[in-house]
Order: structure tokens, then sequence, then C-alpha cells
């Protein structure tokens, strides 16, 4: 019995002095990114072999959270909001009325994809629509991808290319990655598969 209350008391003290440091590993970023996400039903698991960073801001494009491998050579930018946050942000722009809240995620993608494309370059964006398979992977029902080049700006660290990745959930909100990089070469693909899974419509 006394031995029993010794184990109970010991791991009492370990619990006591561990929780303290998980409690330190979550940043005030992911803090607030988890209400994010909650608001919008969205899981979150952060990726092995990421750490931390702050995401950059483009003008009136704002994003949640940021990561980046460990050897810095691929940084990607979150961006979670329900439908409700959609549709304010849509008509705060100064758009009268929306028709269809379920297909906002396609002007939010163009708009941004637009918003960080280089200037000098006048092709148009490289965009695809995501299959059936893999929209099933993030429980979502629509999405788009873009391929951008990059202008040389310090709001985008001055990375060369960038994969801009929006989700849809109908009736429930979006779900936007941009992937940079500077060579888009086998091991920012690596990277990519990575991460792939971190977030996901719940």
């Amino acid at each position: 019995m006394i031995r029993r209350i010794k184990y109970t008391f010991i791991c009492a003290v370990l619990l006591s002095c561990i929780a303290p440091v998980f409690a330190q590993t979550i940043s005030p970023e992911l803090r607030a990114f988890n209400k994010r996400l909650i608001k919008s039903d969205v899981s979150f698991t952060f990726p092995a072999g990421f750490k931390e960073v702050k995401p950059g801001n483009t003008g009136d494009y704002r994003f949640d959270y940021g990561i980046a491998s460990a050897d810095n050579d691929c940084e990607i930018w979150l961006k979670v909001r329900s439908q409700k946050d959609n549709v304010a942000e849509y008509l705060r722009k100064g758009n009268k009325r929306v028709t269809n809240p379920d297909s906002l995620y396609q002007d939010m993608g163009f708009e941004l994809a637009k918003a960080f494309k280089s200037n000098t370059d006048d092709r148009p964006l490289y965009k695809r629509s995501i299959p059936p398979f893999t929209l099933n992977r993030y429980n979502a029902n629509l999405g788009k991808t873009y391929l951008i080049n990059l202008a040389d700006e310090p709001e985008t660290k001055h990375y060369k290319f960038a994969m801009l990745v929006v989700l849809q959930k109908n009736k429930v909100g979006t779900v936007m990655a941009v992937c940079f990089a500077n060579d888009l070469g086998p091991r920012f693909f690596s990277n990519l598969n990575r991460a792939s899974s971190c977030l996901k419509f719940n």
C-alpha cells in the first residue's frame, strides 16, 4: 500500500513538471491558429521535420500560421476561413451580394495568385482542378492549385516560386496553403508530401 502511494506521488510530481513544458511548446501563434481551426471545422497536425515560422503578408492578404522545413528550403503559409467569414470578407470588398457562397473559393484563390505573381511574367496563371480522389483525403468538395512565378519581394521573403492550394468544403469553409521554394526540384515535392496531410476538414 505504501509502495503504491509512493508510486502515485512520484507520477504526480513528474506530470506536474512535464505539463508546463508541453504548455510552453504551444506558441501564441499556434494557439490563435487553433481557435481559427475550430471556427472553420478544420484539424491541423504539425508535420514532422518542420518548424514554426512567422508568415509574411501581402497587401490585404493575411495568413494565420507558417511552417518551414528544417533546412529552410521550403516554407508554407496557412489560412483557414469559415464560409461566414468568406462571405463577410467578400462583402467588405464592396461586392453587393453573394449568389453562391460555395464558389467564393475560386475568387479567393485567383486573387491571391494574382497578388503573388510577378509583374514581369506575362504568361497566364497555371491553374489545375484538384481531382476527386485527392479531395477525399481532405474531406473537401472542390479545390484548385496554382503554380506561380513570384516577384522578388521582401513580403514573400524573396522566394522564387509558390504553389497555392485552395480547398473548399461546401457550407463549411476554405483552406488555403501557399508553399514557397527557390527550386522546384525533388526536395521541394518531398517536403510538400511530408506536409500534405497537415490540414483537413473534419
